[in-house]
């Protein structure tokens, strides 16, 4: 197996230097040019100058971008010259339309394709532990998963192409009910002048223990935000998630909220820090006694 990685960013660099440790990688292509250069050289693989060179010289594609759109225009890109049988993992998260007409464009040049949305942040991906919801046909996902393999440590076959996105999108608002409890909970405890290193610990021990608590906590209450996971990503993400219960019928409450709040951040210039970073908001409700 010869991998192609397509994006190389805060995930999709630390997921290609896992399959090259796998000896899978062959080759790189980033829009950024001199990411994938620098890279390449690091690895001793090849830069793809273009994503026509990717294509031909990849038998799996796996990319990681930034949005919807961005994910059509790779598979443009690549259809042209995709040798039949290639597979084409896409690890962004989208909405389910996207992954399928992502896959029928693919499917018309003779290529597969799975939607594989990974959870578990940069943290995740450097350590390979990411987990994997797989949209797809599961003679693909047989033929792929030694590559899903070297990035994640959990993958699941959810259903044909879109139920890995529609999975994402369930995990996504989840998580923001999690930002959403943990930051305005620890809000309310510095509030009443708990000690907050004690109280995590309390805390991460009993009922209400979660990842978020565990590893954000002590660092939202210093005030550092580490990145895992931008807000302004996050937000696309949710934006995502409520067209998808549009089409049901439905709002999303916690999610709306979130979205709200999020644009504050943004607006504060802060939509490239951890989605963490949503305790400045808690903090300051506390203090202004707002709401």
């Amino acid at each position: 197996m010869r991998a192609g990685f397509i994006g190389l960013g805060a995930m999709g660099k630390p997921m290609a230097i896992n399959l090259h440790q796998a000896g899978l990688l062959g080759s790189v292509w980033n829009r950024t040019r001199d990411t994938a250069a620098l890279l390449a050289a690091d690895l001793g693989c090849d830069q793809a100058q273009d994503l026509s060179a990717i294509a031909k010289d990849s038998d799996l594609l796996i990319s990681c971008v930034s949005r919807d759109q961005d994910v059509l225009d790779v598979v443009d890109g690549l259809t042209p010259h995709i040798q039949p049988g290639t597979i084409m993992i896409d690890c962004s998260t989208t909405s389910a339309s996207t992954a399928q007409e992502a896959a029928a464009r693919l499917n018309r040049a003779g290529a597969g394709f799975l939607d594989c949305p990974v959870s578990g942040g940069t943290e995740g991906a450097r350590a390979g532990t990411l987990s994997i919801m797989v949209g797809g046909d599961p003679d693909c996902l047989a033929q792929a998963r030694p590559a899903l393999e070297a990035m994640g440590s959990t993958i699941v076959h959810m259903g044909p192409v879109g139920a890995g996105q529609a999975a994402k999108a369930t995990n996504q608002i989840m998580v923001a009910g999690i930002n959403q409890a943990v930051t305005e909970a620890l809000s309310f405890a510095q509030a009443h002048q708990l000690p907050m290193g004690p109280l995590i610990t309390a805390l991460s021990g009993g009922a209400a223990g979660n990842w978020f608590l565990s590893h954000r906590g002590p660092t939202m209450v210093r005030g550092e935000y580490p990145l895992g996971f931008k807000v302004d990503l996050h937000q696309k993400d949710l934006q995502i998630c409520t067209a998808m219960a549009s089409e049901l019928g439905v709002t999303l409450p916690v999610v709306e909220t979130t979205l709200r709040q999020y644009q504050t951040l943004l607006a504060q210039q802060n939509g490239d820090e951890d989605i963490s970073s949503l305790f400045r908001l808690k903090s300051a409700m506390f203090r202004d006694g707002g709401s």
